[in-house]
């Protein structure tokens, strides 16, 4: 009993929970992808517990990915039941989106985990930004044929695999660019989140597969004790946040995380 009282062993727990339970209200009330939250969350609570500070970004980004299999199934279940999931842009987009995850997550095996680090911390710089900018007049342009698709994909499999995320800040804004009903538009994108988990989730275990000193619970850069906890943490409260979305100002939320994601940027680039 005493031995679960050691901040040690409850600190991380608590802390693998309370972000799976954040990124999922987020997710459900904002439409924001869990791993602009859960990377730099897992950057602070794997360096309290110590571990090996080289590979931390590695283990974070993999870990975040492979928590985005969980919840993007539910989320998909959940927009297939209202018939709003494009298949037909899933099935052009999905190829050059596993060849992007899986080269993005080798890519960032190999990266210095401080760029690492930085990469990051630029992506939700910019998502920032793009949050408490003024709307901006809409660029409108038609859907590219497969070649073009495939590059899309590709492009958006590397950086989502290279920061943790889903993809849905890249690929909602494309959708609806080229003419695709916003409600659809996040439909789809939530589709494309489950590829673009799965084969990076798989290039991060793969790539770390032979570090030596990652933490004993890991399969190469994920750490599945993290990634249970956090799911077990977003499943339940993405509905939450969806309910909330109703009743609350988002426009007002959006400021405030943007805000705090430009704290957390300016924080990590300094520590």
């Amino acid at each position: 009993m005493e031995g679960m009282l050691d901040p040690a062993i409850w600190v991380p727990w608590a802390g693998y929970l309370l972000t799976g339970a954040v990124a999922g209200v987020l997710a459900g009330l904002l439409g924001v992808g869990g791993g602009i939250v859960i990377v730099p969350a897992l950057i602070a609570i794997f360096s309290f517990e110590g571990m090996s500070p080289e590979w931390i970004p590695q283990l974070a980004v993999g870990t975040s990915l492979a928590t985005i299999v969980g919840t993007s199934i539910a989320s998909v279940r959940a927009h297939q039941r209202r018939g709003a999931v494009r298949w037909d842009l899933f099935r052009q987009l999905v190829p050059g989106i596993l060849l992007g995850a899986g080269a993005g997550a080798v890519l960032a095996g190999y990266l210095p985990g401080l760029w690492l680090k930085h990469i990051f911390i630029l992506f939700i710089l910019y998502v920032a930004w793009q949050m408490l900018r003024p709307p901006a007049a809409q660029v409108r342009f038609p859907l590219p044929g497969w070649a073009g698709m495939s590059l899309v994909g590709l492009l958006i499999g590397v950086l989502s695999a290279l920061v943790g995320i889903g993809g849905g800040t890249l690929t909602v804004p494309f959708l609806i660019a080229a003419g695709t009903e916003p409600r659809k538009a996040v439909a789809t994108s939530s589709a494309c989140g489950l590829p673009i988990a799965l084969a990076g989730g798989l290039g991060f275990a793969a790539v770390g597969w032979w570090v030596a000193d990652l933490p004993g619970a890991s399969s190469g850069f994920l750490y599945w004790p993290a990634i249970g906890a956090i799911l077990l943490g977003s499943i339940p409260t993405a509905p939450l946040g969806a309910r909330l979305a109703h009743t609350l100002p988002a426009a007002t939320l959006k400021r405030v995380l943007a805000i705090l994601l430009i704290v957390v940027g300016i924080k990590l680039w300094l520590f």
